[in-house]
């Protein structure tokens, strides 16, 4: 077929009803599919497009052997078979067609020159439904291809309606005792499908109020139980404590042993604690290694102390699990309900902030919830609200106190301190905000700014001036650090040998080694890394093989007592060779007096740093103490020289 031949003329196009029986159906039926077959793409093309302008789903082949196997895979309402083709021509392809599917089934339009009329008769022999004639006149195309779909549609509904006619006679004819057998079958299946229903509705309920390790009560259960047992009280006044207990050192457990031996530890510990309850009391398992135990009915607050110090005992009795001699300790918290005047939440959060007192005094204890910490409490989530309007309110800044190399005298780098300016009470220690900080997270969002700060106004100094920024190890965990940095460096304009990033030993204890790998990317990008308060912590020197530290800064409580301490002054002599073994920069911190100067400097320490040269000062005070300490260092050379002739 030429694309020549195909010419359509402008005609109106009937629609399906005028051409094909309207078929009535409950449901719209689908779209008809289309099978084009045609060797000659731009043919298939025109007629795909006009096709689908009529709703039409259009499949192409551009050969009677993709024509079959299309047929083979795919169902379709009616086939437009060109007779002429090379390879497999129409009228073979037809004649496959039909020795599998009938002309009900799926039919066929040949699509033939007007001279081809021998072709014509031998396709309707051969079981073609229907022909069009070249050049095709697309309204009767259309017809056509709807007359032929309507008629298929037809019969495939006489179809399947003679063979439901078929089944429900056969249905019929069945006889009452076979119906009855049936009958009976599906009662017995239901209510066997209803005993496992109802089994597997109590097992569900069960797993919804109970914990699945320890088979105790879950928080939900407790809370539940909690709940109906105030509402009783305020009917009937009755003493009610509540003791949350939380184990100490299981992390630790956890982490080295392995999740399976902490599942059975927790199982274990469970049945101690309920073995030792009295017939009053109810115990629950909140989660992680924390239970809660509910008191009633007896003298408060004696009786929650007196369980309180048996839980004491039963947990830190040493347990053999899976070959290992494991140890733990508790610490409770206990809360004793006043009558009517306390919900079951604030009831839970007071044996809350009672436990996590027991932990901030050593672990291993308990607590009584009294007015003072809730007080606490309270202030500290007045100080997290204040933090997070502060950083909102830009009331952070940054003071920077400077670093000086003991030979030289020139001022190396400037240590960034952030200072919270709060608008009512002043400025705010950061003793007292940066933990809080870390324990919310908001560290994170607060290291960012200090990073993007430090090195925008580093910017303005001197080139050989460094800018030093301390990092919480919660940004190596929640952050995400390097990018960061990188964001940080690359806004401000400062280079990467300029910033120095400080940890302390905390960064290497959590998540070493994803930690480590944060660290070797820093330096990776000419990051100068510095490992403060060295000399405090357990394994220091360790770490110095670990990785490759550029500087380490000599905790200020070695230097304070220096030259009165022969211990401190061997402390110091020591991390001052360790450095030098090393090629690291030594700092020492909080130099205060001439004569730690001089002690430090005789020592070989590297750089000192302390209200010797200057307090932290804010940002526009930099350049003024630069020039200052400049003029200084020369007036000392100038000095020294006099004094040398």
């Amino acid at each position: 077929m030429s694309p020549s031949n195909l010419q359509f003329e402008r005609v109106k196009i009937p629609q399906p009803e005028e051409v094909a029986p309207a078929i009535a159906d409950s449901e719209p039926a689908a779209a008809p599919r289309l099978l084009i077959v045609d060797d000659i793409a731009d043919n298939r093309a025109i007629l795909l497009r006009r096709f689908q302008r009529h709703g039409f789903e259009v499949v192409e082949a551009d050969s009677g052997q993709k024509a079959l196997e299309l047929i083979d895979s795919q169902e379709f309402d009616l086939v437009l078979l060109d007779v002429m083709m090379p390879g497999i021509d129409g009228i073979e392809t037809l004649k496959r067609i039909r020795s599998q599917k009938s002309a009900s089934a799926l039919p066929v339009i040949m699509v033939t020159a007007k001279s081809e009329s021998e072709n014509i008769v031998e396709s309707l022999g051969l079981g073609a439904n229907d022909y069009i004639t070249k050049p095709v006149d697309f309204a009767v195309a259309l017809a056509r291809a709807h007359t032929q779909i309507g008629l298929r549609r037809a019969e495939l509904q006489l179809v399947a309606a003679h063979e439901a006619l078929s089944r429900a006679n056969d249905d019929l004819e069945k006889n009452v005792a076979e119906r009855t057998e049936i009958l009976l079958g599906l009662y017995q299946k239901l209510r066997v499908e209803t005993a496992v229903r109802e089994e597997a509705d109590a097992r569900s309920l069960y797993l919804a109020y109970h914990d699945t390790l320890t088979g105790l009560a879950n928080r939900l259960l407790f809370k539940e139980q909690l709940e109906n047992i105030l509402k009783y009280t305020q009917e009937t006044p009755m003493p009610v404590a509540v003791l949350l207990v939380d184990l100490d050192g299981f992390k630790a457990i956890n982490d080295t042993l392995g999740h399976s031996i902490g599942d059975l530890l927790l199982k274990s510990i469970a049945i101690r604690i309920r073995d030792i309850l009295p017939v009053n009391g109810r115990v629950a398992r909140l989660g992680g290694d924390e239970f809660a135990i509910l008191q009633v009915s007896a003298e408060q607050p004696a009786a929650a102390i007196t369980l309180a110090q048996q839980i004491l005992d039963v947990v830190g009795q040493p347990l053999a699990v899976e070959g290992h001699d494991v140890t733990v300790s508790a610490s409770i918290g206990i809360a004793v309900a006043n009558v009517g005047s306390m919900s079951a939440e604030n009831f839970l959060k007071s044996a809350d902030i009672a436990m996590y007192n027991a932990k901030s005094q050593g672990r291993g204890n308990y607590r009584m919830f009294d007015a003072e910490m809730d007080a606490i409490v309270q202030a500290r989530s007045a100080l997290e609200r204040d933090m997070r309007n502060g950083i909102l309110q830009n009331d952070f800044r940054l003071f920077y106190q400077p670093l000086v190399n003991l030979k030289t005298k020139k001022v190396t780098a400037f240590e960034a301190l952030m200072r919270w300016q709060h608008p009512e009470r002043g400025t705010i220690p950061p003793l007292e905000f940066i933990p809080l900080a870390e324990e919310t997270g908001l560290i994170v969002r607060l290291g960012e700014w200090a990073l993007r700060e430090a090195c925008s106004e580093a910017m303005d100094w001197p080139e050989d001036i460094s800018v030093s920024v301390n990092l919480s190890v919660v940004q190596f965990i929640k952050g995400d650090l390097v990018s960061t940095v990188i964001n940080a460096l690359a806004s401000s304009g400062l280079p990467a040998s300029r910033l120095e990033l400080e940890i302390t030993e905390s960064v290497l204890l959590e998540q070493t080694g994803h930690n480590t790998r944060i660290l070797d990317q820093l330096h990776e990008l000419g990051v100068r890394i510095s490992l403060d308060d060295f000399g405090t912590g357990y394994s220091s020197i360790g770490y110095l093989r670990s990785f490759k530290f550029d500087k380490i800064k000599i905790d200020q409580s070695f230097v304070k007592d220096l030259l009165g301490d022969k211990k401190n002054l061997a402390i110091v002599r020591a991390i001052v060779g360790l450095g030098t073994s090393f090629g690291i920069t030594t700092t020492a911190e909080g130099v205060e007096t001439e004569d730690q100067r001089s002690c430090l400097d005789r020592e070989g320490c590297t750089e000192v740093q302390g209200y010797l040269y200057s307090r932290p000062l804010p940002a526009n005070e930099i350049g003024s103490l630069i020039e200052k300490h400049g003029a200084a260092r020369l007036a000392r050379a100038a000095s020294l020289d006099r004094e040398n002739r």
